[in-house]
């Protein structure tokens, strides 16, 4: 059975950061690419982060030098940091599993709320 399940989410002040996992199992971890999408209230599902299974990343530009991702293949866990969150990084953040043209899973999600 495949899951994946993110955590870490929360309430953070602006300037503030939080570390999601989302663990994974029930595939090849390793060979999937992994990603974390956002949506926020009123708007479409965005790519935030993506790591291949090779480790190359590709960012959205509004989280590029704030954000980081990154993978564990000995634990099947990928890691979105995050840090100087804005209040427009309010979200519901999506934990992907891609093997492209083949097979993608997704999270249930994590809610984070970036306010003062």
């Amino acid at each position: 059975q495949v899951q994946l399940v993110e955590s870490g989410g929360g309430l953070v002040q602006p300037g503030g950061s939080l570390r999601l996992p989302c663990a994974a199992s029930g595939f090849i971890f390793r060979i999937y690419t992994m990603a974390w999408y956002r949506q926020a209230p009123g708007k479409e599902r965005e790519l935030v982060a993506l790591i291949t299974s090779g480790g190359n990343t590709n960012y959205a530009d509004s989280v590029k030098g704030r954000f980081t991702i990154s993978r564990d293949n000995a634990k099947n866990t990928v890691y979105l940091q995050m840090n100087s969150l804005k209040p427009e990084d309010t979200a519901v953040y999506y934990c992907n599993g891609d093997l492209p043209g083949l097979k993608s899973y997704w999270g249930q999600g994590t809610q984070v709320t970036v306010s003062s």
